[in-house]
């Protein structure tokens, strides 16, 4: 048979090219073979093992791939019995259905060391609503001498309170334990001897009744007066990432309140470690413990300002202190008007927080009360109360 030409030309290309060489071995560095090699299998890791319970398409940015709830969280640590136990508990109390009541009071709670100077004042507040609200009174070191009949017989079980020590706290969750019992009582409020109300009783009732949330003071303070007082000793269940600082005159929900009842883990690390003196620092536990606890299980909860206005202007251990002098509407006026929260870190920087007061998602007046007040100024404040609680 004869060859056609075309393939007559292939053989005899195929004839004459050279044998096949045999390759000579690789000279690439070793290192880095190991390191694609590494890169492979962290590919294959992030596919099957998806960081943030998300499904291979996350890593790879898929915006049609949602997470796979199937999926279980990856703890950062194994939690101890105690903070299992804590956890369910507060998270059942959290998520149980509100108490109805048919008549819903407010629990004003006076943290008081004997008689309250305001009573006429509060008197004046209170009357005509006799059945929305409910007086507890934790004297701490002299039984309380009444102006107010209102006042009468409301004391608790008190025991003595030292400034700064966990006895403050001991004393809130007293008061919280006695306003508790009565099922009516839906809103909890802490006030000092020195306190006073901006407000008439129908704004203040409408405001806390109004929402769901805890007017519980809480900000992150990197400073000496604020993270730089947390002891490594809290660890594990309280991280300094956790810390937090707010003022002590809390108003709270029910639920919240029964939070605070409850919880021993967090309370007993502010006992053993959170106290003036300890490692060279002086850790306060009416300051931290309560913003750290809600910072830490119920952060949406917290408002993180506190509806008692404290004037810290003066750069003072303590704050700013009203004479009777001091006492004019246009103060008044001014306290009432205030939308804003405002925190001061104490680190060098000194940065100024202030952020808007949402209520319910609207900006409104952030303050229902305010301290510190002498009792010197009882008389000019009943002069003023109905100018100044009808703004």
């Amino acid at each position: 048979m004869k060859i056609p030409k075309a393939w007559r030309l292939g053989i005899g290309e195929m004839q004459i090219m050279p044998a096949p060489r045999q390759r000579p071995p690789s000279k690439r560095p070793l290192w880095i073979i190991v390191l694609v090699s590494l890169v492979c299998v962290s590919l294959i890791g992030a596919y099957v093992y998806p960081p943030r319970q998300y499904a291979a398409c996350y890593f790879f940015a898929s915006n049609v791939c949602g997470p796979l709830q199937w999926l279980p969280p990856i703890p950062a640590r194994v939690l101890s019995d105690d903070e299992v136990v804590s956890q369910v508990v507060i998270r059942e109390i959290l998520n149980a259905p509100t108490i109805q009541s048919k008549n819903p009071k407010i629990a004003f709670m006076f943290l008081t060391p004997g008689s309250l100077p305001f009573e006429k004042l509060w008197e004046k507040f209170f009357l005509g609503h006799e059945d929305r609200f409910s007086i507890y009174i934790h004297a701490s070191r002299e039984k309380p001498r009444h102006t107010s009949p209102l006042f009468v017989g409301r004391e608790i079980h008190s025991e003595k309170v030292v400034w700064g020590k966990i006895s403050m706290v001991d004393a809130e969750k007293r008061l919280l334990a006695s306003a508790l019992q009565d099922i009516d009582n839906q809103h909890f409020i802490l006030l000092s001897d020195s306190c006073i109300p901006l407000h008439n009783f129908d704004y203040v009732y409408n405001y806390l009744m109004d929402t769901n949330i805890s007017f519980v003071d809480c900000f992150e303070d990197p400073g000496p007066h604020g993270t730089g007082r947390y002891i490594e000793r809290m660890l594990p269940e309280v991280e300094k990432k956790a810390f937090r600082k707010g003022a002590q005159w809390f108003s709270m929900a029910r639920r919240h309140a029964m939070v605070v009842l409850t919880d021993s883990l967090y309370y007993t690390k502010f006992k053993l470690y959170c106290r003036p003196g300890m490692e060279g620092r002086n850790c306060y536990a009416d300051e931290h413990y309560l913003p750290t606890l809600f910072h830490m299980v119920d952060p949406q909860g917290i408002a993180n300002w506190s509806v008692t206005h404290v004037d810290w202007s003066e750069g003072k251990w303590h704050p700013k202190a009203y004479r009777a002098q001091d006492i004019t509407f246009e103060l008044l006026k001014n306290i009432t008007s205030i939308d804003e929260s405002l925190h001061v870190t104490s680190d060098v920087r000194k940065e100024v927080q202030l952020k808007p007061c949402l209520w319910n998602g609207v900006k409104r007046p952030c303050y229902l009360f305010a301290r510190k007040f002498y009792p010197e100024t009882l008389e000019p404040l009943l002069h003023h109360f109905s100018n100044y609680t009808s703004i």
